[in-house]
């Protein structure tokens, strides 16, 4: 445990920013598993919320963009091949 009290308090806000990353990821992970299952159907409003979430973590720092950047290419790679 920190004795200095500005690192307690980095503790807590850490605590707080992890928590908010884990809702924001967990978020993302359903929105793509969604899009990825309707692949086949013709509605796309599941994957154009997916690619929103996905800019979204990026605009909140919780993904690096290169990595939003190959999450959107494979989902759309997938979509694509399963239409």
């Amino acid at each position: 445990m920190a004795n200095i009290k500005s690192q307690k308090k980095r503790i807590l806000t850490n605590a707080k920013a992890a928590e908010r990353n884990r809702a924001v990821r967990s978020e993302l992970k359903t929105r793509v598993k969604t899009a990825t299952a309707s692949a086949g159907s013709d509605d796309d409003s599941s994957v154009r919320l997916a690619l929103s979430k996905i800019d979204r973590a990026v605009a909140k720092g919780v993904l690096h963009k290169n990595t939003a950047a190959r999450k959107k290419s494979r989902l759309m790679q997938k979509i694509n091949a399963g239409s």
